[in-house]
């Protein structure tokens, strides 16, 4: 069950209701959004009703939710959610109203490279700047990123573009530290249903950004986001990025179909990753292409100013005309399906 309270309903308020659920041995999860407030109960359904919870101070609506993840679900959040990610008076919106360009680097290898990879997205139209600090890579002897030397200088490669930043964030402990540098924490699609990590980027009070696991069904997926929801975050933006299937042509399969089933199922903002999908960069544009024909809320890439010496996923890395070619498409081709650019709309959340 979920109580969803009205814009103007207080602090108290939301208490009073809290009061009340676990008065009859209930449990409730606050969780806040742009514009209102909404609680998912667990606990014993008759006993909830006995509550007559619609007559409480601040109470907008209460509805029986029959999906297994309840605070994500569009059952009782008809409208699809906007998520504002950066600083006060420079956030960038992810949403259905809106298509937001992201790219960056895979990987943070040093100032100079990220200023350059960030100078290179900006110019394209990214209105964020992607970018890893910590890399969770198949091999342990692979590069593993720069840890918090790499999240230094995305601050202060933030500060001199302008553009928020998004990070993975692979461990409980770092959250904090994570959250202390960027504007939106991404939990990799190999961190997908690490449920301890979920909990602290819900705690973090940061957006979080949600890649699907690679083996991981929508379902699977969405109870994830529940996670972080339960935690207190309703700014959750979800991003397809290729599952794991037969065909070895590709590094994984983008799920395109993923967008409109999410939409449909869920009131969270869905973009998607060509670059980790595809695992090539001549794919990319046409599945940035094929991503905004569908609905997807945008787009996130790699790119490199030079990526064969890039320490991570080079082959995917966009430059020169590849991305002046993706520049183009994500530029002309959100208008078609009803788009505004979201750099129209920074600063307005």
């Amino acid at each position: 069950m979920v109580v969803v309270m009205s814009p103007d309903a207080t602090a108290e308020d939301v208490a009073h209701v809290v009061e009340k659920v676990e008065g009859v041995g209930g449990e409730a999860f606050v969780s806040k959004g742009v514009v209102r407030t909404i609680i998912g109960l667990v606990g014993d359904l008759e006993s909830f009703h006995h509550l007559n919870l619609r007559t409480l101070k601040g109470v907008a609506d209460v509805h029986r939710i029959s999906d297994p993840y309840k605070l994500v679900s569009r059952q009782h959040h008809a409208d699809r959610s906007t998520v504002w990610v950066g600083k006060e008076g420079k956030r960038v919106p992810i949403g259905p109203d809106t298509f937001t360009f992201l790219a960056g680097p895979c990987a943070v290898e040093s100032a100079e490279q990220t200023l350059e990879a960030a100078r290179m997205a900006q110019s394209a139209g990214a209105t964020i700047l992607r970018g890893g600090a910590y890399k969770p890579r198949t091999s342990p002897y692979a590069f593993q990123g720069l840890g918090v030397k790499g999240l230094e200088i995305l601050a202060d490669v933030s500060a001199a573009t302008g553009l928020p930043v998004v990070t993975e964030v692979v461990d409980a402990r770092d959250v904090p530290v994570v959250a202390e540098h960027a504007d939106m924490l991404q939990i990799g699609t190999r961190n997908m249903a690490n449920f301890g990590l979920l909990q602290a980027a819900g705690d973090a009070g940061k957006p979080v950004l949600l890649k699907r696991g690679m083996t991981a069904t929508i379902e699977e997926w969405l109870m994830a986001a529940e996670y972080i929801a339960q935690r207190g975050n309703l700014d959750v933006v979800l991003c397809e990025r290729g599952i794991r299937t037969f065909e070895p042509a590709t590094r994984n399969t983008l799920d395109v179909s993923a967008v409109p089933v999410v939409q449909a199922t869920s009131h969270l903002p869905i973009i998607i990753d060509p670059s980790h999908a595809a695992g090539r960069k001549d794919l990319v544009v046409p599945l940035s292409r094929a991503g905004i024909a569908v609905g997807a809320d945008g787009v996130i890439v790699d790119v490199h100013p030079d990526p064969e010496t890039a320490l991570c996923d080079g082959p995917q890395a966009l430059l020169g005309a590849d991305l002046r070619e993706l520049a183009q498409a994500v530029r002309r081709l959100p208008e078609a399906v009803g788009r505004a650019q979201a750099h129209d709309f920074v600063g307005r959340g």
